[in-house]
């Protein structure tokens, strides 16, 4: 709990130096909204099924903000000729993403007490996000910003802070004990709220749609590196070789401020 206080922190401690960097350099703003379906890969089913993986799908939506170095608000010009300037962007997001999870596969389909018990049993994560990341745009921003080219790719990197609370029921009963629950998750369920760290990969790109207004498609990879019960499990299994994470293909809308 302790490192997760001070990765808390860290993460404030960045948005308030971005802030006041913001409000003494001047730079511009951009904001909008993305939504788009998330696959959970987590506990529930198993490794590399494709059942599991098409299966286990839910949805996130967000906020995000940009600050954008090549041009300055303040005096209706472009900042100064630097590759930085014209190459970067630094985004911030708070986001809400929900999946309802199953145990899907082989497994579960076996006419067996544990079969059965795999296929009665249901879980949902419930995540809050909150954090930053910088971008890499390979082409100028400001060609970008004028209209040519309309596409502008992008490469993000970052990390935030998560807050989630799982449930995990099933219609055998409550889960916990032998009748009810898979050998494996004996003792490794854990649906208490909870936050961990996540650090993330995006790549994507925006399309110019006017002057002021960019569609974006991203594909992100959020991965959970403190914590294995954001879905509310961590079975004893020698297979629970990596802690949970999500892919996220979202489209979203971008307004120049």
């Amino acid at each position: 709990m302790m490192h997760s206080h001070k990765y808390i922190a860290t993460v404030l401690l960045f948005f308030a130096i971005v802030t006041v960097s913001n409000a003494q350099l001047g730079f511009s703003h951009e904001l909008g909204f993305i939504t788009g379906p998330v696959a959970f890969q987590s506990d529930y089913g198993e490794r590399y099924d494709f059942n599991t993986n098409k299966g286990n799908v839910g949805i996130g939506v967000g906020i995000v903000h940009y600050i954008n170095f090549a041009y300055r608000a303040d005096c209706d010009c472009y900042s100064a000729d630097t590759y930085w300037n014209d190459h970067f962007k630094i985004r911030s997001e708070i986001a809400y993403h929900e999946t309802t999870l199953n145990h899907l596969g082989p497994e579960s389909e076996k006419l067996s007490l544990g079969g059965l018990q795999l296929r009665s049993m249901e879980g949902k994560a419930k995540v809050f996000e909150a954090g930053a990341q910088i971008e890499w745009y390979p082409l100028s921003i400001r060609d970008f910003q004028s209209g040519q080219p309309k596409i502008a790719p992008y490469l993000g990197f970052g990390a935030r802070y998560v807050n989630y609370r799982p449930e995990a029921t099933s219609t055998l009963g409550p889960l916990g004990n032998p009748i009810t629950t898979f050998p494996t998750f004996i003792d490794r369920i854990d649906t208490s709220q909870g936050s961990a760290i996540a650090i993330t990969g995006d790549i994507g790109f925006r399309y110019k749609v006017g002057p002021l207004s960019d569609l974006l498609i991203s594909s992100k990879w959020h991965y959970y590196v403190d914590s294995n019960y954001v879905d509310g499990l961590s079975p004893n299994n020698v297979n629970n070789r990596a802690n949970d994470w999500i892919w996220w293909f979202n489209v979203g809308y971008i307004f120049y401020l």
